[in-house]
């Protein structure tokens, strides 16, 4: 009987070292163990209880992100694959913007392997994608499927670390991105994100 408000205190503790990363890391993607146990109300020592040090724990932050971008992946069920490469644009930007100090770190070349592994759902998500828009002649045939969704990949990672997430028009620059990787021209960008305005309206 006494075990379990220890589990419970344990489940809170930890929930409560990955909210004050996400936040001290916000201010600081420098910010150290000690910084980050301060910030949640605890000692050093209970933070390596959970963890064994900051790469681990970034790392976990890295896989609770990857959980909710792959989930947005399995939501997107638009028929056309221009509109649907479109969405899962947004959506995703959307939700990097939103943690953008994470999504930039998780991107970062120390942790983008560990990163590559919790988002093999979201890669296999948008090689499907990709190989139906060829399919079905939405979207460019020059270069193989699987390096175009690679290089969808790439620029969509560049602009996530490189673009300032509160700008104006961050979205829509990051859809329009997308789509020109893709094949669509900026008229043909322009066209349907004028027939499908809800794309790129925040979801918060």
């Amino acid at each position: 009987m006494t075990s379990r408000p220890a589990r419970s205190d344990a489940r809170a503790n930890r929930a409560g070292i990955l909210d004050a990363a996400r936040s001290t890391l916000a201010s600081d993607p420098y910010a150290s163990v000690d910084v980050i146990a301060r910030s949640a109300g605890l000692s050093r020592r209970t933070l390596y209880g959970h963890f064994d040090d900051r790469d681990a724990l970034i790392r976990e932050l890295i896989v609770t992100g990857a959980q909710r971008f792959n989930a947005i992946a399995e939501s997107i069920s638009d028929a056309d694959s221009r509109i649907a490469l479109a969405r899962l644009a947004a959506r995703l930007w959307q939700e990097a913007a939103h943690v953008q100090f994470a999504a930039a770190l998780a991107l970062d070349e120390a942790h983008v392997e560990h990163t590559a592994d919790a988002l093999a759902p979201l890669r296999r998500a948008v090689a499907r994608l990709v190989q139906r828009g060829q399919q079905d002649s939405s979207f460019r045939t020059d270069i193989p499927a699987p390096t175009l969704a690679r290089l969808i990949e790439e620029v969509a990672r560049t602009v996530v670390a490189r673009t300032d997430a509160s700008s104006s028009g961050a979205a829509d620059i990051a859809v329009r991105t997308v789509l020109s990787i893709a094949g669509l021209s900026w008229r043909e960008a322009d066209d349907l994100l004028t027939a499908h305005p809800d794309i790129t309206e925040p979801t918060r």
